[in-house]
């Protein structure tokens, strides 16, 4: 009797297995054309984003170009314990150092740049005029599309110590008697590039919100109108409930990218007096991996950062599935 079972039931196994493969194929051909259309982005993603992953090799390496990948003597981790200055190796204080700097600036994005694209994206939702909203998106939106070498051209007339527009205004105001060098000093240049991200970033990171308000139900609002509801009351207990899943999903994507604080605007604007807070974990790469030829220390470096990265997201993501909120996997 039990073998009858057990047949019957590796023979519905065999069956719902059979099934599933059927529909698969059938999903599949339904979704033909999609799936062309998608092969070029694959292969790209494939050639420029898992092919290099072999140069990760150079992190356990003593590598020297002339001899290549397969010739350069392996040197396990120590170029990780050099990094972080385990012993046998000296304290290495720039690197930590960089990592300070680029968890601030990245922190302060993170911070900043959610708020204030949830607060732009609901500002403009509100904005009755049609036509003025559509020229208060594009003028938000251009930003983006400046080259950081523009960008950075801006702020330094901006922040000019002599013709400045900020230090002629709050010399004008009677706040500062003589003019700031507000990029000479340390204390400053993490708010400088904060503020240039969100100038230029704002318009751009609200566009995904205002079309999540878009999707929330109109009679939600004009319930809670005839209830009395005003409208900082609707924004509080419609959109911000209804923004809710996307400023999750959002938040965990973004917490992986803390340490993608930036390479171009601190590069640009960073001097000899700001060295020890401009320095970002790419511009190490590129001055004590690529400039001075240790290829080695600075893929070291990156793969830190990656690693850093992979392990916030999956941290954000679990904290939120453990709270029940919205989450990527």
């Amino acid at each position: 009797m039990s073998k009858n079972v057990a047949l019957a039931a590796d023979g519905n196994a065999a069956a719902l297995k059979a099934e599933n493969k059927k529909s698969f194929w059938k999903q599949v051909k339904n979704q033909k054309t999609l799936i062309l259309l998608s092969i070029p982005f694959v292969v790209y993603v494939i050639i420029f984003c898992y092919v290099p992953l072999v140069g990760w090799i150079m992190a356990f390496q003593n590598y020297k170009p002339a001899k290549g990948l397969l010739n350069s003597e392996f040197v396990g981790l120590d170029k990780f314990k050099r990094l972080f200055g385990v012993a046998p190796f000296p304290k290495n204080d720039v690197f930590l150092g960089v990592i300070r700097n680029t968890l601030a600036m990245g922190l302060i994005n993170l911070v900043l740049g959610t708020v204030c694209a949830i607060a732009f994206a609901i500002l403009l939702s509100e904005f009755r005029s049609r036509g003025g909203k559509k020229v208060i998106q594009t003028i938000s939106y251009l930003p983006h599309f400046l080259s950081w070498v523009i960008v950075a051209g801006i702020v330094f007339d901006v922040l000019s110590m002599e013709n400045g527009m900020l230090n002629k205004l709050l010399v004008g105001l009677g706040i500062v008697d003589k003019g700031v060098n507000w990029l000479a000093e340390p204390k400053y240049f993490w708010w400088i590039v904060a503020f240039t991200n969100l100038w230029k970033e704002t318009g751009w990171n609200s566009i995904i919100y205002l079309a999540a308000i878009t999707s929330i139900n109109p009679d939600l609002y004009e319930a809670a109108s005839i209830d009395g509801a005003g409208r900082l009351s609707r924004i509080w207990h419609i959109t911000l409930p209804g923004l809710k899943p996307t400023i999750l999903i959002l938040l965990i994507m973004n917490v992986g990218n803390v340490l993608n604080a930036g390479f171009d605007i601190q590069y640009l604007l960073g001097n000899g007096l700001v060295q020890r807070y401009s320095q970002t974990i790419d511009i190490y790469v590129l001055k004590y991996g690529i400039s001075q030829g240790d290829y080695s220390i600075g893929t070291a470096a990156g793969i830190f950062k990656s690693l850093v990265s992979i392990i916030l997201i999956f941290l954000a993501n679990r904290t939120a599935k453990a709270m029940g909120e919205e989450h990527l996997f």
